[in-house]
């Protein structure tokens, strides 16, 4: 039972400082469900400039591309003058300066120091070295989801670390002399041992916001995996505490180091707070960084722009043969285009991965849960894999006793005379997965969903209405999520699909194709005002984004539609060896032939790019882009803003899709030019701590974010963080509307995290969004260069 307490104003208002400082930390999800998260997702309410200088004061690494990257990029001619001048403009600095700038060095800016920096400096001992180690022992036993054999004392944070640092001896012996028993000595209850901690650093609330921050920086990666329990729970409607009781333990060795020090120490505390009252300010040289990280944006708009530019495709007109509708992943933007070049009669769609259902899906076999929708959504729809009853519990047995095996084999009494005993019986084994022979893969029984018919239809009629699928329906239709099929990779799910909750979209697409053949739910749309054809099937399909090899799942495949699936098939299959040939060009030792093998070697650090390089969302009919090679760079949602009444779909796309894509492109711009703090690493020094996370080597912090592997090629970035450009085609006074009702999104324009653009007229661009006002954009090339 929670007791209740009262505190004083002053306290209150560290409270709420922390509270602020909590909400600067981006969530880290687990390994087995990673998701995209933008790095800076605490900093999207100010302007890019205003955040970076915030983040270069707590140490939380860079935002903008270094100078000497840009200014390779101006040699080459991928940065332009008439981009230079835009960025110039926007920022209100002489273009010619900031053109020198980029081939000046940036003087390094040193993050304010902690007491454990003070106390380094004055003992000669690596103090936060020594503090980050010993919480990371700590939280790695703490936070185990079931890979220790024996498991932590359950608990919140606070008291679980307590208990582990009031007996634990290397802070002593490190000469910080009585830590064990001033640890123990303190109050159970972690906001009164913060109230005491606060009180020990004489802190105030002008000085606590960005002291806090800074502390919750020094965490790394624990940091970040205790906020994504707050962040489920506040997006839930609840509260969890353990990110503040983190912060608390933390404050529990600052106070330690500040009265181990003395009086010098504590003097140059009182000085240092000074420094975290003063305000955040943007610097002449951070103004030079963001003018230039702008310029390579807008060099970046230039260029989708430039590819988009002409007149349109013609709209589509008659009944087509078939129907393919895949997940936007900018992944399928290839075989979409490759599928289209194999049969023109095929038309695709373009639509979030999980088509709209947000299931908490249970596998065959099994007692867990998957979220297997957007994160930003609470999914709602309880799902299970069908089958028979019986053969569900002969899995159950089986799997419980491959587990029970797999315990005994690793366990401390037994590991060694287990390898001296049965290694030889897996030498087969280790040649067969060695050598990457695949065994079949594993395929659930169809997925079921038990809800009332009412809520089918709304659902499918919502679905189809987001889809802008209301009429024109083929024969046949495909549903295809997207998953990949790796090993030996931690970070598998971060290549698995982002709608989907890390996941493979497999089962929402099965859902969808069987909600969408249900002649009751057919019944249904058909009395709220639109019908789909009775010689209309739906199949699923999963597209495998490391051998582009799409599965069919033919459940209830009427004779009538065989043979379109057999056209089906064989354009897909020809549609892979297209995609598969335009890939291995960018890999690394790629050959089209070997793609899918990748996958399944042991030793392969890049089984594929997953969505680096990702620029672009375009929200728009597939005649915008049709025939023309995005590069796997984009993201493509089909859109035809005539059917949106009240512009209730572009709300959906641009509050919920656009907001995921967002957080994609930060995470790959995070991961690259601040790997130190949003990046995992070398993938080849990783080891997977207590299931949840990395650690680069064996030991050190948390790591989160992406692989180094996954951003670059060993030569060079192979995703260069450009601002993603989100291309509406819409009257602007349609966006606006959303806009207004949309404040957080409008944000995220008007602090410059993305680009906004409308598509009128011509292929390309034709209004950009400038805080609130609309301006023709991509003008004239030689009149801008002229003017340059």
């Amino acid at each position: 039972m929670t007791a209740h307490m009262t505190w004083p104003g002053h306290i209150l208002a560290l409270f709420a400082a922390a509270e602020e400082a909590m909400r600067q930390i981006p969530p880290a999800f687990p390994l087995d469900a990673t998701v995209a998260v933008n790095p800076w997702l605490g900093q999207v309410g100010e302007e890019r400039a205003v955040a970076a200088s915030r983040m270069a004061r707590v140490g939380a690494g860079g935002m903008f591309l270094p100078r000497a990257t840009v200014a390779a990029m101006i040699t080459a001619r991928e940065v332009r003058s008439e981009d230079l001048l835009a960025a110039a403009e926007a920022r209100g600095i002489d273009p010619v300066r900031l053109a020198r700038a980029a081939y000046e060095e940036r003087p390094v800016a040193e993050p304010l120091p902690t007491l454990a920096d003070l106390a380094g400096r004055d003992d000669g001992v690596d103090w936060v070295a020594l503090v980050e180690e010993r919480i990371g022992h700590w939280a790695a036993a703490h936070f185990d989801r079931g890979q220790a054999f024996w498991p932590a004392p359950e608990g919140g944070a606070w008291q679980s670390w307590q208990a582990y640092a009031s007996r634990d001896l290397t802070p002593g012996i490190a000469g910080l002399a009585g830590f064990a028993a001033r640890v123990a000595a303190m109050p159970r209850d972690a906001r009164a041992a913060f109230a005491e901690a606060c009180d020990r650093l004489g802190l105030f609330s002008e000085a606590a916001p960005l002291y806090f921050h800074r502390l919750l920086v020094t965490l790394s990666g624990w940091g970040q995996y205790a906020r994504h329990f707050g962040w489920l729970a506040e997006r839930d409607g609840g509260r969890d505490d353990t990110l503040f009781e983190l912060l608390t333990l933390r404050l529990a060795w600052e106070v330690a180091l500040l009265e181990a020090g003395g009086a010098a120490r504590a003097e140059a505390w009182e000085r240092l707070k000074a420094d975290y009252t003063a305000p955040t300010a943007v610097g002449p040289e951070m103004v030079m960084d963001a003018a230039l990280q702008e310029a390579v944006d807008r060099s970046g708009e230039r260029r989708l722009a430039e590819v988009l530019a002409g007149e349109a495709g013609p709209d589509e007109v008659g009944r087509p043969a078939i129907q393919a509708a895949f997940c936007i992943d900018v992944r399928s933007e290839r075989l979409r285009r490759a599928l289209e070049t194999a049969d023109p009669t095929i038309r695709t769609i373009g639509f979030a991965g999980f088509f709209g259902l947000p299931l908490r899906h249970r596998g065959f076999a099994s007692d867990s849960v998957e979220a297997r929708a957007p994160v930003l959504l609470a999914p709602a729809i309880e799902t299970f894999a069908g089958g028979d009853a019986e053969a569900d519990r002969g899995e159950r047995v089986r799997l419980r006793a491959v587990r029970a095996w797999g315990r005994f084999k690793r366990a401390a009494v037994s590991a060694f005379a287990f390898v001296e005993a049965a290694g030889p019986f897996y030498v087969g084994k280790l040649v067969r997965d060695g050598l990457g022979v695949a065994a079949a893969a594993s395929q659930d029984p169809a997925p079921e969903l038990d809800l009332p018919i009412s809520d089918r239809v709304a659902a499918a009629e919502k679905i189809l209405r987001a889809m802008s699928l209301t009429e024109g329906f083929a024969p046949l239709v495909l549903i295809c999520g997207h998953g990949a099929r790796v090993t030996n990779a931690p970070h598998a799910s971060a290549l698995q699909c982002g709608a989907c909750g890390g996941f493979a979209g497999d089962v929402n697409a099965r859902l969808l194709a069987r909600l969408l053949n249900d002649r009751a739910v057919r019944s249904g749309l058909e009395a709220r005002g639109f019908a789909i054809p009775d010689d209309t099937h739906f199949v699923a399909g999963l597209h495998d984004t490391v051998s582009d090899e799409v599965q069919l799942f033919e459940e209830r495949l009427p004779a009538s539609h065989r043979a379109q699936a057999e056209r089906l098939r064989a354009a897909l299959g020809m549609a892979g060896v297209l995609s598969r040939t335009e890939r291995a060009r960018a890999l690394p030792r790629g050959a089209a032939g070997k793609l899918g093998l990748r996958g399944r070697d042991w030793s392969e650090i890049r089984p594929e790019w997953g969505l680096a390089g990702c620029r672009g969302f375009i929200a728009a009919p597939r005649a915008r882009t049709a025939g023309r090679d995005l590069g796997g760079q984009v993201f493509l949602h089909d859109y035809e803003w005539r059917r949106d009444e009240g512009a209730a779909t572009l709300e959906l796309i641009l509050s919920a899709p656009v907001v995921v894509a967002s957080w994609i492109a930060l995470q790959y711009h995070g991961s690259t030019v601040a790997a130190e703090i949003f990046g995992a690493g070398n993938k080849l020094l990783h080891n997977v701590v207590g299931g949840i996370g990395v650690l680069e080597g064996n030991g050190g912090p948390l790591r989160a974010g992406l692989p180094w592997q996954s951003v670059h090629d060993g030569d060079a970035p192979r995703h260069v963080p450009t601002r993603l450009v989100v291309a509406v085609e819409a009257p602007v006074e349609m966006i606006e509307a959303v806009l207004d009702r949309q404040p957080g999104v409008r944000a995220l324009f008007d602090n410059g995290w993305l680009a906004l653009v409308a598509m009128e007229g011509t292929g390309g661009f034709g209004r950009r969004y400038e805080k609130g006002s609309w301006a023709v954009c991509c003008a004239d090339e030689e009149a801008i260069s002229a003017a340059a």
